[in-house]
């Protein structure tokens, strides 16, 4: 079956527009790509092409809502694209419904759903036909992944934002989680140097990119070895980024698609001293701006991303 015949279903959850976003660039190369979630995220209401709107209480009424979802869609499907560590059903019984019914699947892991777990605790990623991890640095939680897809962008909505000379320069940083991104670090570094400091915490993701385009410098994160969809985001609006980054994966990363991530590495403790130079120079500032552009068009074009998916798809179709 070739991937244009093939009927996608992706499930079941959202996270930062994600799969949305997935299966909107797939459908613009004529796959059939669909989008199932439990319920939409918060900031992001509508964007689903299945609801189950499952209750909010009551395990057993969830599953019935489940199960029902199950018996429709399974007829209807292909390839299941599975993300977080989570099925449509418990996995104990879902997999093996794929398995008897010649159904592909796809397990597309994000980052909280393996990170500091040991291998272990991850065996049920075998039940899968493949795994999917979203950078280098996740392959030290799952080595065996069957491919490394960074997130990808519809850089099409996301124009550079021409840098601007200012006195104080603007630092923005974008928690979902303030003590899982190391905030304090962030306003207790920014305090000792000559900036200005947005917090955007708890706001809906259009506000939030109105107030980080107005960033001078982003800070993503300080305690995770990779960057989020916040710092590629920032980086696709020509915004110099610093964060948490483990070495080896930025050295892998480089090796594997051929360009020099140019984000600024830094762990809290040494957040001021990365950061002052950039402070300092407009020119920096500016210059690394443009090349977080160019590295975000190389690697995290949502069009490349979809067909770096439709070459997985075709080795299990």
């Amino acid at each position: 079956m070739d991937v244009t015949d093939a009927r996608i279903l992706h499930l079941p959850v959202n996270l930062a527009g994600t799969g949305w976003a997935h299966v909107n660039a797939l459908r613009k190369k004529d796959v059939d790509a669909r989008l199932l979630v439990f319920w939409p995220p918060r900031w992001r209401p509508d964007e689903y092409d299945i609801n189950l709107d499952l209750p909010r209480q009551g395990f057993l009424r969830q599953q019935l809502v489940q199960w029902r979802a199950l018996a429709r869609y399974l007829p209807q499907t292909d390839l299941f694209h599975f993300y977080f560590g989570k099925t449509l059903v418990p996995k104990s019984l879902n997999m093996p419904i794929l398995k008897a019914t010649r159904t592909r699947s796809v397990m597309h892991f994000l980052g909280d759903d393996i990170r500091n777990k040991r291998l272990e605790q991850l065996d049920y990623r075998k039940k899968f036909d493949a795994t999917i991890v979203g950078s280098y640095a996740a392959t030290r939680w799952v080595p065996d992944a069957t491919a490394v897809i960074p997130p990808g962008l519809d850089l099409s909505g996301y124009e550079p934002v021409p840098a601007v000379e200012r006195e104080r320069p603007l630092v923005v940083h974008a928690p979902s989680d303030l003590e899982k991104k190391g905030t304090r670090f962030v306003v207790e570094a920014c305090k000792q140097l000559p900036v200005d400091l947005d917090v955007v915490h708890g706001v809906p993701h259009e506000e939030a990119v109105e107030r980080f385009k107005r960033a001078d410098i982003v800070v993503d994160q300080m305690h995770y070895l990779w960057h989020g969809v916040f710092a590629i985001e920032s980086m696709a609006y020509g915004k110099p980024v610093v964060t948490h980054l483990d070495a080896e994966a930025v050295r892998q990363t480089e090796d594997a698609f051929g360009v020099k991530v140019p984000i600024v590495a830094a762990t809290k403790d040494e957040l001021v001293e990365k950061l002052r130079p950039l402070v300092d120079s407009f020119e920096l500032r500016k210059r690394l701006g443009d090349e977080g552009r160019a590295y975000v068009e190389r690697v995290h074009n949502l069009d490349t991303v979809a067909d770096r998916f439709i070459d997985l798809y075709r080795t299990l179709l």
